[in-house]
């Protein structure tokens, strides 16, 4: 499956050999979506200099692993992780919404109790709150970026990155928040809580 860019343009992020092709000809560092100058403030918000962290999508990195089998890691390995772009990706490939349900599965797994999934992603809530909520056990925050992020621009960010949108309600008043075509990227902060599983298995034997 393949991802439109505009017009007829297409981009096959979900296929291996894309990014095999694309990082052989890189001649050095990339970011996807957002550097981390744009990202710090948010980072350490959530991110400590004690904490464990992992980032998944190693890029042009030596490291090679499937994101849909952590099997190298343990159980509750990390206070953090961080995907910027990586689900995204695995979305626009064959299979995706099982590619991404074992992926999630793998994250809520190495992650700690109260362990912070982060996401950085072009998906709106409509595409990825329903997903996100309902792979593992996870509370989710919104924040949002604005996708212009030039360096050395003036531009006046309209949205307050360290602010959480109110993503506890249900997908049609988050994105009334938004409104159309708001220009952002979306970072959904996830925090691993064992208890929701505990009470939804509660819930059923009730």
């Amino acid at each position: 499956m393949t991802l439109g860019g505009g017009g007829t343009t297409q981009v096959a992020y979900g296929d291996k050999w894309y990014w095999e092709k694309r990082y052989a000809q890189e001649p050095g560092s990339y970011d996807w979506y957002q550097t981390y100058h744009s990202l710090a403030p948010l980072l350490r918000l959530y991110v400590h200099p004690h904490h464990r962290v992992l980032v998944v999508g190693c890029g042009n990195s030596d490291m090679n692993m499937d994101v849909r089998d952590m099997s190298a890691f343990e159980a509750g390995s990390f206070d953090a992780i961080i995907d910027k772009g990586t689900l995204d990706a695995i979305l626009c490939g064959n299979d995706s919404m099982i590619n991404a349900a074992q992926m999630l599965a793998e994250v809520c797994r190495v992650l700690k109790d109260e362990g912070k999934y982060i996401l950085i992603t072009y998906g709106a809530p409509v595409q990825r709150l329903h997903l996100l909520r309902d792979s593992c056990s996870l509370t989710v925050k919104l924040h949002v970026i604005d996708k212009v992020q030039s360096t050395g621009s003036s531009h006046q960010q309209k949205w307050e990155l360290t602010s959480p949108i109110a993503s506890d309600k249900d997908v049609s008043s988050v994105e009334s928040v938004l409104g159309p075509n708001p220009g952002v990227h979306y970072i959904y902060v996830c925090v691993k809580d064992n208890t929701l599983e505990s009470r939804h298995k509660a819930q059923i034997n009730y």
